[in-house]
């Protein structure tokens, strides 16, 4: 849930919530493929009643027959062995967030699979980075696959899930063919081709909405095949080293992300133990070091958090151990003990009623605007108190916007642009934006004209920017008291706290404040 480890009360209210929530299938992985972190987790859904879907996270290439080498066919049995017949999964999951599973490769571990737990349904997922997507997901159904991944066609490729689209038309034809020469093929659902494309249409112009989270992948490219990189990892990472002034570097930076995975131990990557690759590949690159530079000057140098929490054992323990000496001269440095077991075993339980008491308390002042503290606010601040807590100060800045439609949520709206919000069954309001006005007044509010279901209507809020040509710089105006702030106390009028003896008698107050 948070990539990090938590008291196993937290996992255990977590899936009990989501299926109260409406979640009926969960998909258990571990970041290692740890056992132990994956039975817990499996456990949790089941004692919650959630459909069990227990993966086994893909990566390197199970087609490597070299001696030695730790990620072939007999280890992808071995955790499914574990997930089916000590978790009791309900279904079985391949989950290959980089795109490494080609063709070949998808035959041979779906056939094997298959062949070794005949009943166990297995679900396969993929990421498309190197453009082998549609085609690795057609082998893996031809042996024996029950259900393949994809995603619309306007919205696959690249970093994304193969074509959903491409799949549907690939398998159909094999279907017919067999059908023709009188051959058996796997049964297909029957899906509406044209119904897809009727939803890639919608999508193509519904993610022209989302164009400035765009991040410039353009193609696929095979070299994901030398570095790992999972899909989702691959964006934010090309995002985080523009921001950081290796936009230029990029090419280095997943040269150094293959190097960093080495230095690792060559593990499992998935978030969060993909972050640590990540982190330590942009620092490698930042200070100009190489892989032997890492693991040579280890006690000395300031490694990334991540990095730290890794080899301490925080995420669990990844298959064939830590890479020594590293681990002991990264701890030695930190002063940290190792953690040779599941992370959360001996975390103490987290303390909901308190954690309730608090937020309740700090946010009671929003009560006025129909914004009230839930069980399920006090889970997620528990699960994210960073992010709930920024969430909360927006909403009580802003009020809840969730029915504002995106397109004006990400953008400005035009003078004259109609902007219709559903509020309830059978409610709405049509906001129009008129004008805006040109300067500032002397509080730094700026005047917003707009027509509200025919009636103008007139706001006026704090404008902090300096735009040119819209009033010059904003004007300085004193912060006022944040309410969730227990050490903010607000000003009041010095007159309010005298009586009005006190007053009258005082010759120093102008005769007009009295009145």
């Amino acid at each position: 849930v948070g990539y990090i480890s938590y008291p196993d009360n937290v996992v255990y209210k977590f899936c009990v919530q989501a299926k109260k929530s409406g979640m009926d299938v969960f998909r258990v992985f571990d970041s290692l493929n740890y056992v132990d972190n994956l039975m817990l987790g499996m456990d949790a859904v089941h004692q919650a009643g959630g459909v069990v879907q227990g993966e086994v996270c893909y990566t390197g290439d199970v087609c490597n027959d070299e001696k030695g080498y730790k990620y072939n066919i007999d280890y992808y049995l071995k955790i499914a062995d574990h997930l089916i017949n000590q978790g009791e999964t309900h279904v079985l999951g391949i989950k290959d967030m980089a795109g490494l599973l080609r063709p070949t490769a998808a035959r041979k571990l779906v056939s094997a699979l298959r062949a070794e737990f005949p009943s166990t349904p297995i679900h396969v997922h993929t990421h498309d980075t190197a453009g082998t997507g549609v085609a690795s997901m057609i082998a893996a159904v031809e042996a024996g696959a029950d259900v393949v991944h994809g995603a619309v066609d306007s919205m696959s490729g690249t970093t994304s899930q193969p074509s959903l689209g491409a799949l549907v038309a690939s398998i159909y034809q094999t279907q017919q063919q067999a059908g023709t020469s009188g051959g058996e093929s796997a049964p297909v659902p029957d899906l509406d081709r044209q119904g897809l494309l009727g939803i890639h249409d919608y999508w193509n112009t519904m993610r022209t909405h989302y164009a400035p989270f765009e991040q410039g992948v353009t193609s696929g490219s095979t070299d994901v095949f030398d570095h790992e990189m999972p899909g989702g990892q691959y964006t934010n990472l090309m995002f985080q080293s523009q921001s950081m002034g290796l936009a230029s570097q990029w090419p280095a930076v997943k040269k150094a992300y293959a190097e960093a995975n080495q230095v690792m131990g060559d593990i499992v990557k998935v978030t969060p133990s993909s972050k640590v690759v990540g982190d330590l590949a942009q620092f490698m690159v930042t200070n100009k070091l190489s892989g032997s530079d890492v693991v040579e000057k280890a006690g000395d140098l300031d490694m990334p958090v991540s990095v730290v929490e890794f080899l301490q054992g925080q995420l669990g323990q990844p298959e064939g151990g830590f890479p020594e000496p590293l681990r002991s001269k990264v701890l030695a440095k930190a002063g940290l003990d190792a953690i040779n077991e599941r992370p959360g075993k001996n975390m103490a339980p987290f303390d909901f009623d308190s954690l309730g008491k608090e937020i309740r308390e700090k946010w009671s002042f929003l009560a006025k605007d129909g914004i009230h503290i839930k069980e399920q606010d006090v889970l997620s601040a528990a699960l994210y108190p960073q992010v709930f807590e920024d969430f909360m100060k927006f909403r009580a800045k802003y009020g809840d916007i969730e029915n504002i439609p995106t397109n004006f949520f990400l953008s400005p709206a035009e003078p004259g642009e109609p902007i219709h919000v559903n509020i309830d069954h059978g409610k709405s309001l049509r906001i129009k934006l008129l004008q805006v006005s040109a300067t500032l007044d002397e509080q730094g509010r700026r005047e917003v004209w707009f027509d509200l279901n025919g009636v103008l209507r007139v706001a006026r809020p704090k404008d902090n920017t300096d735009i040119p040509g819209k009033g010059g710089p904003a004007i300085r105006v004193n912060p006022q008291a944040d309410k969730s702030n227990p050490g903010h106390v607000n000003s009041i009028p010095f007159f309010a706290a005298l009586d009005r003896k006190t007053l009258i008698s005082n010759p120093c107050i102008p005769a007009q404040y009295l009145n």
